[in-house]
């Protein structure tokens, strides 16, 4: 009874101490824009420098970002991989790279008393100024990788998952898997990795978040650590717009597998689209909100047709994928994607009830402030704010944000942003049986 007593507490004071975040935020005579967070609850910080350079970036190269995001910590300064990992370990800390397919991530997590402070900070210094990109190390990775890619024709999600992209962005830079695919992987060479690193891995294209139990002075301070020794550079040119696909399209690929996977949508919305708050608490009913999302109740409670169904928007620095997914016998495809379809044509005419909205804003908000109740956790939304250029009250405003999407803001957005005639259906299984979606 104490420790649940004891538990009530510290959520309530979790939800009071996070209830408003207050980020500073400044940039450096180098152009790299910083966010700074004080929380001074445990003697911890977390930092994450982000740039400009996912996979989008990769060129006709696709798994070049995420090979060089790979390599960071392999060999830097006068460290190989051993001992850098001996060095974090040895103060406690953990570091972290990691790329999406905008940006390349790498993070620190940090005890902040001075001397273990200065040690993690000075190994995460040579690792973003001074990578060795060693043959050896490269090839090793490179091995992997493929392995990995090869390993992957094996899986029917994921190969529908890069048919889905294909067909929703063609030649755009989101259309390749972040991993890139074996015959881009193949051809890569030590000497690639330096010169997308050379040109990405600059102070102006740098996003820096530090978020933890340091001062203001503390913080830039160790901005200053962290960035010196990295060149100025240019920030890369911006990503080209996404062509709409130009009519609906349907690919079914054939795979010996019992069950069929499905992923039906199109290019959805980017980070800073006015209808953001509309289409995500729209989205949560319609398939976000897992057991009571209504893709969910049609396709799995009243129907048994698949396990579980889901949509989501995916918004990006260019307009990211919305999807709609489920896995179901194979026998079943063509009935399931039948049900899928119809359930999101009546979710763009009608909306929701007033009762499902209500439902949803109170799901959402009531457990918003547990996304960002720790540093770590906490870091990750500032590393996004900043990255995408979003108003430093994000967090503080969200709430009221959500609260303010009605029925009508949720329809007028879908109908704005979901077009049925547009829509790329991909299947993967044994037995394709779509006409039914059609």
């Amino acid at each position: 009874m104490r420790r649940s007593v004891l538990g009530l507490f510290l959520l309530a004071l979790s939800q009071a101490v996070w209830a408003s975040v207050n980020i500073e935020h400044w940039q450096t005579a180098q152009g790299s824009r910083v966010f700074f967070v004080h929380a001074g609850s445990l003697p911890i910080a977390d930092i994450v420098v982000a740039f400009d350079a996912g996979s989008a970036r990769d060129g006709k190269q696709a798994g070049l970002a995420a090979l060089t995001a790979g390599l960071l910590e392999e060999g830097a300064g006068k460290w190989n991989a051993d001992q850098i990992a001996e060095r974090f370990e040895s103060v406690g800390a953990n570091f972290g790279a990691s790329i999406s397919s905008d940006m390349a991530s790498a993070t620190l997590r940090t005890l902040t008393e001075k001397p273990l402070f200065d040690k993690a900070l000075e190994t995460m210094h040579a690792i973003l100024t001074q990578p060795a990109f060693k043959e050896a190390d490269f090839q090793r990775e490179k091995k992997r990788t493929l392995a990995g890619l090869k390993q992957r024709e094996e899986s029917p999600g994921d190969l529908a998952d890069i048919a889905f992209s294909k067909a929703l962005y063609g030649d755009h830079p989101y259309a390749h898997p972040d991993s890139g695919l074996i015959e881009t992987v193949a051809p890569l060479k030590a000497s690639d990795l330096r010169a997308f690193y050379r040109q990405y891995y600059v102070a102006a294209n740098a996003v820096v978040v530090i978020v933890g139990d340091l001062s203001k002075e503390q913080a830039e301070q160790t901005v200053a650590t962290l960035l010196k020794d990295l060149p100025t550079g240019q920030k890369p040119a911006p990503l080209l717009d996404v062509v709409m696909p130009a009519k609906a399209s349907t690919q079914n690929i054939k795979f010996p597998s019992t069950q069929t996977h499905v992923l039906v949508g199109m290019p959805g919305i980017d980070r800073k689209d006015p209808d953001f708050f509309s289409l995500y608490v729209g989205n949560h009913i319609l398939g976000g909100g897992g057991l009571v999302s209504k893709l969910f109740d049609e396709i799995r409670e009243k129907r048994g047709l698949a396990y579980s169904a889901s949509s989501a928007f995916r918004p990006m620095l260019k307009k990211g994928p919305f999807v709609l997914g489920l896995q179901t016998r194979n026998d079943q495809t063509g009935e399931a994607l039948k049900v899928l379809n119809q359930t999101l044509s009546d979710f763009i005419a009608k909306g929701p009830t007033d009762a499902e909205l209500s439902a949803a804003k109170k799901n959402i908000t009531g457990g918003f402030p547990m996304r960002f109740d720790t540093n770590k956790k906490l870091a990750n939304y500032v590393a996004m704010i900043g990255f995408y250029d979003l108003p430093l009250d994000y967090l503080d405003t969200f709430t009221q944000k959500v609260e303010e999407v009605t029925v009508a803001s949720i329809v007028e957005a879908f109908k704005r942003h979901v077009q049925l005639d547009l829509l790329q259906t991909v299947t993967v299984g044994d037995d394709q049986k779509t006409n039914g979606g059609q």
